[in-house]
């Protein structure tokens, strides 16, 4: 910025104008992102906003353009179910769907998919507002913030299979972007994970190790990610001439990570190999291991899921099957803005491939 600019006070779009060369007008379709400006003009005024240091008045800027330059990042939860919703209104209105919030917040899945979005937003000048959606009620609210204009769209994640948010949104036409296939299909795009092959990397790592005895403890049945997960390890397995796997059903903590350890160990106290659909649970079962004079990996090689800071908490650290989350979550803001800015485009779908990251406890 020069000197003369400096002491006139903050830059406006006349001084961007006169550093690049353009008018007023023109400036203005720039920087309220008017589609059919020429490119070179574009990159020309963006070189003035820089060397002036304009910033845009954010609600003048709402006023021509009708956004409000905020996403909803929601995290919803279940459903209410029928002749339940007086009950569940209550614990809502008492403070008691607070254990919802702190299960999201101990959870660091949800802390990678904050940063994916925020470092997506940041650089374009937008902002995330979290909200939770564990009630029928806060649901409303969510739609009704939305329907109101206060954010211009929403990136959703559900935490279960039964979450009819998705579906509100859509009958809405609302902007929305999912992280993870819906479990019922509907016309909203989303992100996701390879699940399945990333539970045959699982296998045959520690097939490959020479496990024989192998176990599973899977996520929430009623959950795809959970389904699949389960579904891709028993496949393999089987394709390897292993047609039964033990399974216990978790949900996705390392509480139940700990208790489904316990019971695999009580019912197959020879297993040698046992694969947890996420690393919380792993946690968990190394943990149980452990405490049972079981050696990770020499007794019971262990192998989990997503490649979060659980993995390398782990004693020893996890081998693991990385799930991208924060490429996923940038990817799934960037199909929103995409579709804020094209509003009659596709649904689409994008797949992240997983990766397995081989570390000591298998």
């Amino acid at each position: 910025m020069t000197d003369d600019l400096r002491s006139a006070g903050a830059p406006t779009l006349e001084d961007v104008a006169r550093a690049a060369g353009v008018s007023r007008a023109t400036v203005s379709r720039v920087v309220n992102g008017v589609r059919n400006v020429d490119p070179v003009i574009q990159e020309a005024v963006r070189r003035a906003v820089s060397v002036t240091g304009y910033t845009p008045n954010r609600a003048a800027r709402s006023l021509v353009t009708r956004r409000a330059d905020a996403i909803a990042l929601v995290v919803s939860g279940a459903g209410v179910e029928p002749g339940a919703a007086e009950e569940s209104e209550d614990t809502a209105e008492s403070g008691d769907g607070s254990s919802f919030t702190a299960q999201v917040f101990a959870d660091p899945f949800f802390g990678r998919v904050v940063t994916g979005v925020v470092n997506y937003l940041r650089p374009r000048g937008m902002h995330p507002v979290l909200m939770f959606a564990e009630s029928s009620r806060a649901r409303e609210e969510v739609v009704a913030y939305l329907r109101q204009g206060s954010a211009d769209g929403a990136l959703v994640v559900s935490t279960h299979a039964e979450d009819p948010l998705p579906a509100l949104i859509a009958e809405a036409g609302l902007a929305a972007v999912l992280f993870a296939r819906p479990a019922r299909p509907v016309p909203v795009s989303y992100v996701d994970l390879a699940h399945q092959d990333g539970a045959r990397l699982a296998a045959e790592h520690l097939l490959g190790r020479g496990c024989r005895r192998t176990a599973t403890i899977s996520g929430p049945l009623d959950v795809p990610a959970g389904q699949a997960r389960l579904t891709g390890f028993r496949d393999t397995m089987a394709r390897h001439g292993h047609p039964y796997i033990p399974v216990v059903e978790g949900q996705f903590t390392q509480e139940s990570g700990e208790a489904a350890m316990e019971r695999l160990l009580a019912e197959h106290p020879d297993l040698d190999g046992v694969f947890a659909a996420n690393d919380l649970m792993a946690l968990g079962a190394c943990h149980v291991l452990r405490e049972h004079g079981r050696s990770v990996p020499g007794d019971v090689a262990v192998v989990g899921f997503d490649d979060s800071s659980a993995a390398l908490a782990c004693r020893p650290p996890l081998t693991t099957v990385r799930q991208p989350v924060e490429g996923m979550a940038a990817e799934m803001t960037r199909l929103l803005l995409d579709r804020l800015a094209r509003p009659d485009g596709p649904v689409t779908s994008v797949i992240f491939e997983p990766e397995l990251v081989v570390r000591g406890s298998a």
